[in-house]
């Protein structure tokens, strides 16, 4: 780059930063008119910069930005390999398949064989499963952490058991010792979903560094955003190349953009029934897809990842003072807690309506609605009562009582970092009116 370009770029992130306090110099709250979301983006002039510079650079697919994000992603989360894809629910898909590779040997997921998951959870932790032929077999989950009732795991194991794949709900870690216990005992693979829960830890170790591969997701409503993306985290770098290999393409070549003859062997390799010397570049030993990232993301992942230990500070300080100001009206409502042994990272705050409450899920939802406090249920709910889902070929264990409770009358608010003081204060006043008629 030369000085002239140097002075250019320079000139365009101060009208960069302009824009940026041009966009939200009037912007401030009015108690009953603003929305509070239940999540949304937080950012400055740094991260617009960033996209600004990169897109400068007009080196479109993944590049500098993405190599450099995925050596530091890595590192937060303390495991050895992370392969950016294009979103949280391609990052879960990768995941799954990787494991059906044949180069896993016998060991290797196969049409048939059984992941045990959850009925409460969001669809993409369960149609990997689905996708790829596999059958998944639904557990309960414990009411007040939202998470799998780790005590039933080995209720659902069976000689087609192969896998678990189950997510850290709203940032709150599961019962590790007990999954962990299980996956040992009979031989199987685990996939953390985390896309939730970055930052959340287990016993002073990172989420997403127990299992065989984990997965994080970057769209606008979690921890911190690129847009749209996601992640795929290991800790066995034979795993990492499956990862890579099926992400791109499904080609054994794992040569970066821009480069050639990472191996050294591009010409001098025979596979399959290629002929000999076939150019490594176009070999493929998996049936794969193409789910990168544009570099563009990673750009602003990059300015994200430094705001992101405050970003985890702020929710489980929002989440903490909600929980302080509902105490007082437990008689009608069930309150999130903390597994065991965890701290969680929080992504929203669950309510649960008890079933001796004078009023229903949908009362509050309505009243928080029209005060301009937005809610959400806990995703599908119980995802085996979605139209989509009834008729798949899958297993239960037990009645999944728990999870219909949730369905029927659970419902969860934000705790991100948008969410200042003013609005924690007046989200406090709202509950307070709500519950007036009925104290």
């Amino acid at each position: 780059m030369n000085n002239e370009e140097k002075k250019l770029r320079i000139e365009i992130f101060e009208n960069v930063k302009k824009i940026y306090k041009q966009r939200f110099k009037n912007d401030k709250f009015i108690p009953g008119e603003t929305i509070i979301p239940f999540a949304g983006r937080v950012y400055d002039e740094k991260e617009m910069i960033s996209l600004v510079d990169s897109s400068l650079d007009f080196w479109l697919t993944a590049g500098r930005n993405a190599e450099e994000f995925e050596d530091q992603f890595a590192d937060f989360f303390g495991v050895k390999s992370c392969s950016l894809v294009n979103s949280g629910s391609s990052a879960n898909l990768i995941a799954l398949t990787t494991l059906t590779s044949p180069s896993l040997g016998e060991k290797r997921l196969k049409p048939g064989d059984e992941v045990i998951t959850v009925a409460a959870g969001f669809p993409t932790t369960v149609n990997p499963i689905i996708q790829n032929g596999l059958v998944p077999v639904f557990l309960d989950v414990d009411v007040e952490t939202c998470n799998v009732d780790a005590n039933e795991l080995e209720k659902a194991i069976s000689n087609k058991t192969k896998a678990i794949m189950l997510a850290h709900t709203l940032g709150n870690p599961f019962n590790l010792d007990k999954v962990m216990e299980i996956v040992k005992k009979y031989d199987l693979f685990f996939i953390e979903d985390c896309c939730d829960a970055v930052g959340a830890k287990y016993k002073g170790k990172n989420v997403g560094s127990f299992g065989d591969i984990a997965t994080v997701s970057f769209y606008p409503a979690h921890h911190m955003t690129m847009g749209e993306g996601g992640a795929v985290l290991t800790n066995d770098l034979k795993l990492s190349r499956i990862i890579r290999s099926f992400r791109d393409w499904g080609r054994d070549c794992y040569c970066e953009p821009g480069a050639n003859d990472t191996c050294g062997r591009r010409f001098q390799m025979q596979m399959g029934t290629l002929p000999y010397g076939y150019d490594h570049k176009y070999i493929y030993t998996h049936i794969g897809y193409n789910l990168k990232v544009l570099d563009l993301q990673p750009a602003i992942g990059l300015e994200q990842l430094k705001k992101l230990p405050d970003f985890i500070k702020t929710r489980n300080n929002n989440f903490a003072m909600l929980k302080q100001m509902l105490l007082k009206y437990e008689k009608f409502l069930i309150l999130p807690k903390a597994t065991e042994h965890s701290e969680p990272s929080w992504f929203g705050f669950p309510i649960t309506v008890k079933d001796t409450s004078p009023f229903k899920r949908n009362t509050i939802v309505e009243y928080l609605e029209s005060k301009k406090i937005m809610t959400r249920m806990l995703f599908a709910g119980n995802i085996t009562r979605q139209p989509a889902y009834i008729d798949i070929n899958k297993r239960v264990v037990g009645n999944l009582e728990k999870t219909d409770i949730i369905m029927n009358d659970t419902l969860f608010i934000g705790v991100y970092p948008g969410i200042d003081d003013q609005r924690m204060k007046y989200i406090s006043s709202i509950f307070d009116s709500f519950f007036e008629r009925y104290v």
